[in-house]
């Protein structure tokens, strides 16, 4: 699956010029339910390279559709002139919470995983095609913007690699990703470990990790248009810092409760706010978008087993001090955030022209 979301992530540029983000949009998700269909038929086959192959066809469609609504989120947040994506980031929290609990539920149940999987294409599949209908087509190039043959298009991707605006927004998605992604990987063994709880108390910190960063999303929008965007990850990353350090020394339960929370925090806003600011940091935003999410995604798939490996030899939770520097450097890269005015107000004619 990992495979397949980089391949996406690299392929989805191109995908949004050719197709239009409405077109483009409704086939990443048809793949996704494609996929799970024939994940659900192969279970039943008991054929494991077929599921091997759907992982990899649904990994490559979550890719590309992750570039594709980041974009269209952008968009849509740049015309209503504040901030949106945090509160759209965090439908992901939501959705991570509604999978596990169906996933619950048909085990509890006993509906088969083919049952489950083959079900949820469908209705997967029904809500695309009724939500594609109302997204605007167009590729989202600022209007009066000349077009562009494809290997233009590709020179103006690969020069986004060496864009130091868009490598600096870089610094802070591998930051904030390596530790959402560390936490989702290692918080529960850290706290029954490290700190001697019962698994059920690690499975409520867990919880505590995950209900903290999906409340700060919901409610982060306006706090941003108080302070902006670096003000914002500064602040963030800070008590995220806070947060790493109270976890990892933290002797009482309670004290490490709150070390969770603020680590939640920590990593709230890096991601979100960071596809904003690729996104309106030049032209061609797909392209750009797409640079930064695969730094983010390299971090959240490539950290947790970084810090497993540097765990054998310091333990778990000294390994999370690493978690700390690169707080500490996306603090410092937070300035590369700053919105530009003029990309805001080109993204808001590029909407209207679309509409």
């Amino acid at each position: 699956m990992t495979v397949g979301a980089i391949l996406g992530l690299l392929g989805s540029t191109p995908v949004l010029h050719w197709l239009g983000s409405r077109r483009a949009i409704a086939a990443a998700l048809l793949l996704i339910t494609a996929a799970l269909a024939v994940m659900g038929l192969a279970l039943i086959v008991g054929s494991v390279p077929l599921v091997a192959v759907a992982f990899v066809i649904v990994g490559l469609g979550i890719g590309t559709l992750d570039v594709l609504i980041n974009v269209e989120g952008a968009a849509v947040e740049q015309a209503a002139g504040r901030t949106l994506m945090p509160m759209m980031h965090a439908a992901w929290s939501i959705g991570v919470a509604a999978g596990a609990g169906i996933g619950a539920a048909c085990a509890a149940l006993g509906v088969s995983p083919a049952a489950q999987l083959i079900a949820e294409a469908v209705l997967i599949a029904v809500a695309a095609l009724v939500t594609a209908a109302g997204i605007p087509g167009g590729s989202r190039a600022p209007a009066g913007e000349p077009r562009q043959d494809r290997g233009a298009r590709l020179r103006q991707w690969l020069r986004g690699w060496l864009d130091w605006r868009l490598l600096l927004i870089g610094v802070v998605m591998l930051g904030v990703e390596l530790g959402e992604g560390s936490a989702g990987n290692w918080l529960t063994l850290a706290v029954r470990n490290g700190h001697g709880q019962a698994a059920a108390v690690a499975a409520l910190f867990a919880a505590a990790f995950a209900a903290s960063e999906a409340i700060t999303r919901i409610f982060g929008g306006p706090i941003v248009d108080r302070l902006g965007r670096v003000r914002t990850i500064r602040v963030t990353t800070a008590l995220g810092v806070v947060g790493i350090i109270l976890f990892i020394l933290g002797g009482n339960p309670w004290i490490v409760l709150v070390g969770v929370v603020l680590w939640a925090v920590g990593v709230s806003m890096g991601f979100p706010l960071g596809m904003s600011a690729a996104a309106e940091s030049g032209p061609d935003p797909a392209a750009r978008v797409s640079v930064v999410a695969s730094i983010g995604y390299f971090a959240n798939l490539a950290g947790p087993p970084a810090i497993g490996v540097l765990a054998q030899s310091v333990g778990l939770l000294n390994s999370l001090w690493l978690i700390v520097a690169l707080f500490f450097a996306a603090f410092a890269a937070a300035g590369s955030f700053r919105p530009r005015p003029a990309a805001r107000e080109a993204g808001s004619a590029a909407v209207s022209s679309s509409a």
